[in-house]
Parts: C-alpha cells; structure tokens; sequence
C-alpha cells in the first residue's frame, strides 16, 4: 500500500480539480487553494464549477479528504508537497503569459520561508521548455529565501488529461512523466503514483516540459493532415473516414485523432502549438510544419460555410441552425470552438442563427448574446440548414428527413436521412 500524503493544489480549474478529486479517490488528503471564495465553496460542496462527467459525484465521494481555502500558506505549511496548477494563457504573440505561475510561485516561497522541513513544489501547469528554471525557480528562491533542489524541491509532472473522459485519463493513464532535478523530488513523485502500472518515464524538467508540447503539437498536426487529405477526398467523392480506418491499422500509424472535419479547439491544442511556434522563433528555428497545422485548422471552418453555399446562394436572412457549441462533447468548454468562427462567418452573411448544445449555451452567450438559443436539439431541426458542429451523442438520434445538413463530424443517421447533405471532408 503507498504512503498516504498530505497535497496542496494551486487552482482549482480543470487540471487542479481533475488532479485533486483522482488523488482523493486514491486516499490521499487534498487541500485546494483557489483565490475565488467561489471556487472554494463549489469544491466544498461538490461543485467544480464546470461540466466534467463523473468530477462532482468524485468531490463529494471523497469530501473527508477534501478541503479547500484561498489561504496558500496555511495549505503548504499543512501539506508535503504543492502542486501548481494554475492557468497559463496565451499572449497576442502566441507566447505564454506566465503572470498566474510566477504569482502563484511567489506566494508559495512566501510559505516555504516558514516550512521547517523538506517540501516538494510540482508543476502541473503546461509551461514551455526552460520555463521551470527561468520563471519559477528565481521566484520561489526570492520569496523563500532557501535554494532549490538543496532546500526545497521542484519538479514537474505534465498532465495528459482528454476533457470528456479527464478522470479515466488520470487514474489509467498510458504513462507518467517525472521531470526532476534531484532524488528526493523523484521518491514524492514515485510515491504519489505507486500505484500506478503504466510506465513512467525520469527526465530532466526542460525534456518533460517538452513532452507536453510535442504530444499537443503530433496530435494537432494529425488532426490537420487529416483534414488535408480529407479535403483532397472530398474532391475526388471519396470517403475519408473510411480512407483512414485503412490507414489506421498500420501499427506504425495507429488510428487515433484521424478525425477529419472542422478542426480542433479546446484550451490545449490551440495555445500549447502557437507557444511552441513561437518559442521556436525566438530560438530562430521556422516552424514550418507546426504553421501549417495551424493554417489548415483556422481555415476548416470555412470550408463548411462554402458547402452550405452551394445549396444556398444567398445566405441573407436565413434560419441557419447550429448543433454544438462547446469543442467537442461531453464538456461545457468553448474555448477555440469551431463554432467560434463558424457562427462569426454566418453572422457576416447576414444569417439569422439558432443555437443549440446540451451543456455549453450559457458559456455561448458571453461571445454571442445576440444569436437565438434553442431549448432542444429538435428546435433546430426547424431551420432552413442545419450545420453539424459537435458530435454530441443525442445528435445521433434526431430526424434529419427533409433537411438540407451540413456536417463537419460525420453523424450517419444524418449522412443516410437528410434530404440534401454534405459532409466536410466525405
């Protein structure tokens, strides 16, 4: 049986509440640390504050080992190592601000002034390679007064988490990486994922801050690549999905992220390969594949509004539905939706919009308050075109007979019903 450990997590957004609520699961004590009083009381009751399946039901399950506070040093003085999970957005240039870490790491050397004995700091934020050594370690020396590696430690373990399926991902995950610098650091790590049968993987901290990002960037760019062949299929009336379930059995290749339509979103893929684009060009390297990958991502969209206007010429003042909202299903996030651009390009046209997602409406509203919102999916069905944006399970049910259905996610039952449809790259 493992150790059982005493963890503080800074920021209670998607990783850090993924991250603590797995760690309860698996018996160790938590403490969140979130500078909103409203995230505290959410993790308090349950209540994550967004849509994850299974997140909610696994704070409560676990609320005896769970607590939460916007007191930082309370919680790492009360704790044997703290995880930073806090945002790294992105700057206009595509870099990383890294205001929220540097913050973060602050106040954490603030309390490591008063922590008497060896603690471990483990970053879980996805920060760029050299970010640890740059950014975190002059701020936590600094407000500590004490070394790193000598007395404290500071590590990184990168997450890998699908939104959708992040408790799964976490709890059987296919590896973990340990990015260290010294042994002590590396025993906490070895610890907390005793129990853990993948492998798992000891580098240094700027390889595993690598890791992070060509992971992103290799899915990314097959998600393009299959939309580039996928457009060449559509031209030629081939099928690309099924082009690519050939392809897909190459043990070589595998069939994973083969998912040619309108393009990837979501808060990693985006941000993670233009923070890698724009690294390399401060290190004078031309990323030339990874500015394609994002060239035929921004320009998928646009693909399903050219299909939409062969069949209808004038756009103007048309009932254009819109099925899906978030990125993709199963979560309420709409960061870098393909809907994004979509609906911005209808708008342009002079479109009347009808909206629709089962979770993610609200979050919609912030960007487009104007646009017409359906309480249904059958709702939008009433449309003059429907476009299929996110592939949703109870899309895959609705009646597609006598609609004119424009599909970027290949839903069959709209493939075989629809009275005139087209799917983006089939």
């Amino acid at each position: 049986m493992p150790n059982r450990m005493k963890i503080s997590i800074i920021g209670t957004g998607y990783v850090g509440t993924v991250t603590g609520a797995c760690f309860a699961e698996l018996g160790h004590h938590v403490v969140f640390v979130d500078i909103s009083p409203q995230r505290v009381a959410g993790i308090l009751k349950g209540d994550p504050g967004f849509y994850e399946p299974g997140i909610g039901e696994l704070l409560k399950k676990n609320s005896q080992r769970i607590s939460a506070t916007e007191d930082t040093k309370s919680a790492v003085l009360a704790t044997d190592c703290t995880f930073i999970a806090v945002n790294t957005p992105s700057c206009a240039d595509g870099s990383l601000d890294t205001t929220y870490i540097e913050k973060a790491s602050e106040q954490i050397g603030s309390a490591l002034r008063e922590t008497p004995g060896w603690h471990t700091v483990i970053v879980k934020s996805t920060v760029l390679p050299g970010t640890i050594e740059k950014i975190l370690v002059p701020a936590l020396e600094r407000t500590s007064g004490k070394r790193a590696y000598v007395d404290f430690g500071l590590c990184t373990n990168p997450e890998f988490l699908k939104e959708g399926c992040a408790i799964e991902d976490f709890l059987h995950t296919d590896r973990v990486i340990f990015g260290v610098h010294e042994e002590k650091s590396q025993r906490i790590l070895e610890d907390l994922y005793a129990s853990f049968s993948c492998p798992k993987i000891v580098t240094s901290l700027k390889t595993a801050e690598m890791i992070k990002y060509t992971s992103n960037a290799f899915l990314s760019t097959k998600i393009s690549f299959s939309n580039e062949i996928g457009n060449i299929c559509k031209a030629l009336e081939i099928d690309s999905r099924s082009v690519f379930e050939g392809v897909g059995l190459d043990s070589r290749i595998g069939p994973h992220f083969f998912r040619s339509g309108i393009g990837f979103g979501g808060s990693c893929f985006p941000k993670d390969i233009n923070a890698l684009i724009a690294l390399a060009k401060e290190e004078q390297v031309n990323p030339v594949l990874l500015n394609a990958v994002v060239s035929v991502n921004e320009s998928q969209p646009e693909r399903m509004i050219a299909l939409l206007k062969r069949h209808m010429h004038d756009l103007n003042h048309k009932k254009i539905g819109v099925l899906g909202l978030s990125f993709k299903p199963d979560t309420d996030d709409i960061r870098e939706s393909r809907a994004i651009p979509i609906i911005h390009s209808l708008l342009s046209e002079g479109s009347c919009v009808m909206a629709y997602d089962p979770v993610a409406i609200e979050h919609f509203k912030t960007i487009f308050p104007s646009i017409s919102y359906a309480a249904s999916a059958e709702e939008v069905l009433s449309s003059d075109a429907v476009l299929i944006v996110t592939e949703w399970d109870e899309f895959k049910h609705l009646d597609y007979r006598e609609k004119l259905v424009i599909d970027g996610r290949k839903i069959k039952k709209a493939q075989e019903e629809a009275k005139i449809y087209e799917g983006v790259c089939w």
